[in-house]
């Protein structure tokens, strides 16, 4: 069982920057696959970035390829979500979600994952 809380979320203007984090609660936190997602007002939950459990490699939707960068401080227990870039399509309540692994494998879709933060709301004004 593992706990989620992210933060980081706020108001920022388009082309700027935010960096979300989701501190988890447990051990062996190198053993989990964490992702993030986010869910615009009307839309489903969207797959926006995974760090593979146990060194493995990150995974990015094309829609933030190139602007949005995950990482991980397993010694933290925390997850980072760092923002550039950002656009107004880009506004949303955005997920910390966690999958307990045993070697990394490629999980983008909202039903693999069995642990989730409450979400943190990222609003991006032009």
């Amino acid at each position: 069982q593992v706990q989620l809380v992210e933060s980081g979320g706020g108001l920022v203007q388009t082309g700027g920057s935010l960096r979300l984090s989701c501190a988890a609660s447990g051990r062996t936190f190198s053993r989990y696959n964490m992702a993030w997602f986010r869910q615009a007002p009307g839309k489903e939950r969207e797959f926006i970035a995974e760090d593979g459990c146990c060194g493995g490699v990150t995974y990015y939707a094309d829609s933030v390829k190139g602007r949005f960068t995950i990482s991980r401080d397993n010694a933290k227990n925390t997850v980072y979500l760092q923002m550039d870039s950002l656009k107004s399509e880009d506004t949303a309540v955005y997920y910390c979600a966690a999958k307990y692994l045993f070697q990394s494998v490629a999980l983008t879709t909202r039903r693999q994952y069995d642990y989730w933060g409450q979400g943190t709301q990222v609003t991006v004004s032009s």
